[in-house]
């Protein structure tokens, strides 16, 4: 696994929703990519106050398992879009422990299946949302600020050469689907 993907506090993310997972894996297959995982399941318990302080200020606190990898996270996103900040961590049981210990509680637990490849410096990922549909992200970590609106662009004509266009973003995130469908 190539960790340096993964390192910056600010990410730039392009989610769309795919029409056709056969069709992106065939054009994905034409590219020069490294896989870092396939198909593994990713167990998000999301947490927030009881008044939903966090969700009230755009931000989240995830902690996630990811199986068969082994890896284990938390994660903190916003409240700037682009704002997010993730690191390794060794026991998802006392992550989770420390934040209820802490007053926080299970505002929501949701899975997907996941798969993550690498096509130059951006990381691709293709996530199956059960009930919900395919979606693949374009994104890149970084703590270069000015970046970010270069690194837009750069990730729209990475998605534009899957056949991926303005029409097919989805802006929600994968907690608002989830809390959605929830309803």
């Amino acid at each position: 696994m190539n960790s340096e993907h993964f390192k910056g506090k600010y990410e730039v993310e392009l989610k769309f929703r795919l029409q056709s997972k056969s069709k992106f894996l065939q054009k994905l297959g034409t590219m020069s990519h490294e896989v870092m995982l396939q198909d593994n399941i990713e167990s998000d318990w999301y947490f927030d106050t009881s008044e939903q302080q966090l969700q009230f200020q755009n931000k989240s606190v995830c902690i996630r398992e990811m199986e068969p990898s082994g890896i284990k996270l938390w994660i903190v996103k916003g409240p700037e879009f682009d704002r997010c900040e993730a690191t390794n961590i060794t026991n998802a049981n006392s992550a989770r422990s420390m934040l209820e210990t802490m007053g926080y509680q299970v505002s929501l637990k949701a899975k997907k299946i996941r798969s993550i490849y690498f096509i130059g410096q951006y990381h691709v990922t293709l996530d199956y949302l059960e009930g919900i549909g395919h979606f693949s992200e374009f994104a890149i970590m970084t703590d270069d600020e000015s970046m970010l609106a270069t690194y837009k662009v750069e990730l729209e004509k990475l998605a534009s050469q899957f056949g991926l266009s303005a029409s097919d973003l989805e802006i929600k995130s994968y907690r608002k689907l989830f809390t959605e469908q929830a309803a």
